[in-house]
């Protein structure tokens, strides 16, 4: 029997002359926690369409569970949950009429005990009874989450799921992720986040519809073999200009400078030295790993 949940071979999807998906390839474990990461337009929204059969792709294939999900759609349907960034939650209804609702739509009538597991587990007990247009975003999205597991699918489709969402609910969102993949269901999510992805198991790096690096996140950090000089000045924009134009590697975070280089000490000699020629002076410094924000712009960027 196969190991993997999640096979796709070849997929690609477009809008008129834009190529939304391009020849996009990869396989996920049962149980793994899988990020798609990419900025807006990558083609994580498609892809995530495509794999619950909401869209027919262009060419390519995509099989859950062993099943083509071209032809099995309705096989496939009760053993999968999505998500989506826009969910459909009914705002005149309650929080338990609207697990009954889902419930209801996937053929599971015997749903109240699982129910109470859900509204629970997403510590929505105490706001069983209250409307759902009366939810915080925070809570919306954990009943959106108690919704698509009613059914207890085998894999949960998540499209950017905490977009939009304060700090402490998506704290508490990873806290209910993280507990799902220890009941052995498989996650596949897509979110801009960098600093979200670092909990994935792994993830895949997206861009103009295709994946450019996929592995675990501290794979990825280190298949670029860089280390990052961090420098805070004054003058930060003036300085970055400066630098890029005399053929640095720079990115630019705030009020502080990231300098992708192979040899961190050479380098921070070579621009203290540049920069107080200029009169330019390096307040703090500090070398540091990449972060994935930084391998991801590297990447992007075709340096590597």
């Amino acid at each position: 029997m196969s190991n993997e949940s999640i096979v796709i071979n070849n997929l690609s999807r477009s809008y008129g002359t834009l190529k939304a998906v391009d020849d996009l390839s990869l396989k996920v474990k049962k149980g793994e926690m899988f990020g798609l990461v990419g900025p807006d337009g990558a083609g994580k929204t498609t892809t995530i369409r495509v794999m619950c059969g909401l869209l027919v792709p262009d060419s390519g294939s995509v099989e859950l569970l062993g099943l083509q999900v071209s032809g099995n759609r309705k096989k496939i349907q009760n053993r999968i949950g999505y998500l989506s960034q826009k969910f459909s939650l009914y705002g005149d209804l309650t929080v338990d009429e609207n697990i009954q609702f889902f419930a209801e739509i996937h053929g599971v009538y015997d749903y109240k005990s699982r129910r109470n597991e859900l509204l629970e587990f997403t510590r929505l007990l105490p706001f069983r009874s209250r409307l759902a247009d009366k939810l915080s975003g925070g809570m919306k999205q954990k009943l959106a989450l108690a919704c698509s597991l009613i059914h207890k699918p085998e894999i949960i489709f998540l499209d950017e799921p905490t977009t939009g969402v304060d700090p402490v609910s998506r704290r508490d969102f990873w806290k209910i992720l993280s507990d799902l993949q220890k009941d052995g269901i498989t996650i596949f999510m897509t979110t801009p986040y960098l600093d979200e992805a670092e909990r994935c198991n792994r993830i895949g790096l997206m861009n103009k519809g295709k994946i450019i690096s996929i592995d675990t996140p501290a794979e990825i950090k280190k298949s670029i073999n860089k280390k990052v000089v961090e420098i805070v000045c004054s003058s930060v924009r003036e300085v970055f200009g400066f630098l890029k134009s005399n053929g640095y590697d720079v990115q630019l975070f705030g009020d502080r400078i990231n300098i992708m280089t192979s040899s961190p000490d050479d380098t921070l000699k070579a621009i203290t030295d540049l920069l107080s020629n200029k009169s330019f002076v390096i307040e703090d410094y500090r070398i540091i790993t990449p972060s994935l924000e930084n391998v991801f712009i590297y990447i992007v960027n075709g340096a590597a």
